[in-house]
């Protein structure tokens, strides 16, 4: 079965990314997850995503089409990737969950994908 892990960060976590000191150990750690799950076989795709303030929100009202910049909620996490994987159930889902470097510092989302339409 296919779950995604969405990997949710807080604005602290994120600005690891760019700090002259921080940055190594942060990208190190998203690396090694990264190429472990790759490793095992389980990694069926993902990204990470640019920062919430690139962020474009759409909502349709009554037929008119409202855009706005910036992210969904004012939150103190923000959704900063993801990975799809392919796990035997939600516990082994949940093991990979519990590795990811946000998960101590943020959050990760895991939610099972829908079946497409079978023809």
């Amino acid at each position: 079965m296919q779950y995604v892990l969405l990997f949710h960060e807080t604005a602290e976590e994120r600005a690891k990314r760019h700090d002259p000191v921080a940055a190594e150990p942060y990208w190190g750690a998203w690396n090694a997850y990264m190429g472990a799950m790759a490793q095992a076989g389980v990694m069926v795709g993902g990204n990470g995503l640019q920062p919430p303030e690139t962020a474009t929100t759409l909502r349709i009202e009554n037929g008119t089409r409202h855009v706005v910049d910036g992210p969904f909620a004012d939150t103190k996490e923000a959704f900063g990737g993801y990975v799809v994987l392919e796990a035997s159930d939600l516990d082994a889902a949940l093991e990979w969950a519990a590795r990811a470097p946000c998960a101590s510092g943020g959050s990760v989302e895991i939610r099972p994908v829908m079946a497409g339409p079978t023809a």
